[in-house]
């Protein structure tokens, strides 16, 4: 008798696949992209769009770092969370530190004493006592005393978790100490460098000196800045030091509150600075230390990063008071529980936003900002224009927040480019007439989804010596029509065009095209509708745009050395006063001449001239007024075109809380809590699978195999009534 071709063992995988199937269509949730053992835990999940290049408090400077590194390190002082405007308290620091101030000859003067006559200004910074590092193996030492891992090199580790045991110790106020010298380094280029030699006494002769001592060590091997003294820098005992500033420098509070002046440990820099270390990223650039709420404790730049609770961080609480309206928005329900509120940070990789968004509907981020191709799907405008949350995110549960952020996106012109550039009527109405034709309002309606502010300066709302209405219009780019700013028209733009000797977009003598070169990363959404946008704003004035698309190292390196001619860039405040963004154009601070932030190596001897003046000064009409002309002489010379000022949007699901929006201050996520239980049941509810297609998969599969174990049911029996005759 034939066989049939499906044998018993097939027939009973395709019923246990069966059976698989069904039984898997019990459960609760497929698509969770987490591992069941984070279910139900105490961790918040956010995402990251951009890889931090450096986790190194002494050159980490973009926004996408600092997200990690004001997690982890912890500087004297820190921004309360919850009040207006911003306002400076301590961190480390048992008390707001005052500069005492002294002449020339030594002789202390009065607080209130003119910044003419004040020579010196000392800061003395005492450290809580107590305060302990995170668990890390540069800290470990055997029962001796003697460090573990400061000779030998990795061996066969190859990540900071490979090392059997960590250590810690107390901070010491010389940690701060080796910090700052650290600003110095020849070999870290330090990006604040520049800025902070005019004002620590000695901090330039310092670079020299170590540039001198790193040339007599063999390549590669540790150069110990604890064997050379800094004048500007004093340590007073275990948990205090004093810093000496050239003048008078208001604003050093605040650089105080910036991870540039969080301590590092000698221990580490010796531990990372080991033959071999750097060949496995073995780093501080990659595995920070430090004494805040969370250390980190996976780095996959590329795909995950992991900040988990330092054990070892001091007792902190949250606030008991902010500004008005913060107790109604439940901001202060929390007053008085032990930092850090939430246990673990969850930081996944995200590169295109759509999958960024769509995991956030479904609740596995618990926040999320809203990009343009998301925007009406989850804002709705009013009548009156007021901002409110489609019907869908709040059937979710969703809450809104905005705030108009206190950056600035700009295009910058390299000043040192002879077409572009130059302080001549012929450059300087080029670049006018291209700011003229580049309609920021346009931009911000297509691109932006109208979020954003049309910038008359640099200086965004909320810092001082920004005005608002016609006395803050810029009058180069706009005229004042019915009660409002209005841009003025692209027949002035061709005027002025003309006028810088481009008629119509060619060169007058020659008759050869004008060519611009826009240099970019060319990067994230939407980036190819924008530069078609641009060419169209260029070809309004007949000039061509060539957009020279590159990676970011690339592009960072041509800024570096000047060889762009047009540029897109933006700045967020690290302080709220306007020296941190006029200094974006102060001509010391020249992006090639001393690799400062002065991206445009813009340079105006008036301009430094108010500024060096306008640093020193306390908030007042004397200070306002000399704001003005600044002002003026940039809006006059236009090293950029101004553009706009983000109005930040955000969500953040119903478990969420203690969330306010701040840009200035950093080391905000300790505040953060959670409500896990809730999250659970409302991913359960929005991710639930839809069963019936495995169900019907499952009945037709049976009804395949069923004929087939008949059949074979009917054989064997067959078979059996034969072999018993």
């Amino acid at each position: 008798m034939t066989r049939p071709r499906l044998s018993i063992r097939s027939l009973r995988r395709l019923l246990a696949l069966s059976s698989t199937l069904l039984l898997a269509a019990c459960g609760e949730v497929w698509n969770d992209p987490y591992p069941a053992a984070e279910s139900g835990q105490n961790i918040l999940y956010t995402a990251f769009t951009d890889r931090p290049k450096h986790l190194d408090p002494v050159q980490s400077y973009s926004e996408n770092e600092i997200t990690f590194t004001a997690q982890i390190y912890e500087a004297p002082l820190q921004y309360h969370y919850l009040k207006r405007p911003f306002e400076l308290v301590t961190a480390t620091a048992e008390a707001m530190p005052l500069p005492r101030f002294f002449d020339a000859s030594g002789r202390e003067l009065p607080a209130d004493a003119p910044a003419a006559d004040i020579a010196e200004s000392v800061y003395e910074i005492r450290i809580k006592p107590g305060i302990r590092y995170q668990p890390h193996p540069a800290l470990a030492r055997d029962e001796a005393g003697h460090y573990l891992y400061h000779e030998g090199g990795p061996g066969e580790r190859r990540t900071l978790y490979d090392f059997e045991r960590t250590g810690t110790r107390e901070l010491e106020a010389a940690d701060y100490l080796y910090q700052i010298k650290r600003l110095a380094h020849p070999g870290l280029h330090s990006p604040v460098f520049g800025l902070m030699s005019d004002y620590i006494v000695g901090l330039k002769e310092y670079g020299d000196t170590l540039k001198a001592a790193a040339k007599t060590l063999p390549p590669g091997q540790w150069l110990d800045l604890r064997k050379y003294d800094l004048a500007g820098v004093e340590l007073v005992d275990r948990h205090t030091y004093r810093i000496r500033l050239k003048g008078k420098y208001p604003q050093f509070l605040y650089w105080l509150a910036m991870p540039f002046f969080a301590p590092v440990p000698w221990e580490a820099d010796r531990f990372h600075a080991q033959p071999g270390m750097a060949e496995r990223n073995l780093t501080l650039d990659w595995y920070p230390i430090g004494t805040g709420p969370y250390m980190l404790s996976q780095n996959d730049p590329n795909a995950r990063m992991v900040l988990t609770r330092n054990p070892n961080f001091r007792e902190e609480t949250y606030p008991c008071e902010g500004e008005a309206g913060d107790r109604e928005a439940g901001l202060l329900a929390d007053c008085g529980k032990r930092l850090p509120l939430v246990e673990q940070i969850v930081f996944t990789r995200e590169k295109e936003q759509i999958p960024y968004w769509n995991k956030f509907l479904q609740g596995y981020y618990d926040a999320s900002g809203i990009s343009s191709d998301s925007f009406d799907q989850a804002v709705q405008f009013g009548q009156t224009g007021e901002v409110n949350l489609s019907d869908d995110m709040k059937a979710q549960g969703i809450r809104l927040q905005t705030s108009v952020s206190t950056s600035t996106m700009y295009m910058g012109f390299n000043m040192l480019d002879p077409m572009v550039g130059g302080m001549s009527e012929r450059g300087r109405k080029l670049r006018q007439a291209i700011g003229i034709a580049l309609d920021q309002e346009e931009f911000i309606s297509i691109f932006q989804n109208g979020r954003g502010l049309p910038a008359q300066s640099p200086l965004p709302p909320g810092i001082f010596g920004y005005r608002d209405g016609r006395e803050g219009m810029n009058a180069y780019m706009y005229d004042w029509v019915d009660g409002e700013p209005r841009r003025k028209s692209i027949d002035t733009a061709k005027a002025l065009l003309a006028e810088a000797g481009w008629p119509g977009g060619r060169d007058a003598k020659t008759g050869e095209p004008l060519v611009i070169n826009l240099d970019t990363t060319g990067t994230g959404l939407g980036s190819k509708a924008r530069i078609d946008w641009l060419t169209k704003q260029f070809d309004k004035l007949g000039v061509q745009l060539v957009v020279r698309s590159t990676d970011y190292n690339r592009f960072q390196d041509k800024i570096r050395k000047g060889a762009a001619q047009l540029f897109f860039w933006g700045w967020n405040a690290d302080y709220p006063d306007p020296e941190n963004f006029l200094f974006l154009l102060y001509g010391p601070q020249s992006k090639v001449k001393v690799q400062g932030e002065n991206a445009a190596n813009y340079e105006s001897a008036e301009f430094d001239r108010l500024f060096e003046r306008m640093k020193a000064m306390d908030n007042g009409p004397e200070r306002q007024a000399i704001l003005d002309r600044m002002l003026e002489v940039l809006r006059h010379d236009a090293p950029w075109v101004w553009g706009y000022h983000p109005k930040s949007y955000g969500l953040e699901h119903s478990w969420v809380f203690n969330r306010k929006p701040s840009t200035v201050a950093n080391n905000t996520m300790k505040y953060t809590r959670i409500d896990p239980a809730l999250r659970e049941t409302k991913r359960a509810e929005w991710n639930r699978p839809v069963r019936w297609p495995l169900f019907a998969f499952a009945a037709l599969l049976l009804a395949l195999v069923w004929p087939a174990w008949r059949h074979w049911k009917r054989s064997e029996q067959a078979r059996a009534v034969g072999a018993g005759t």
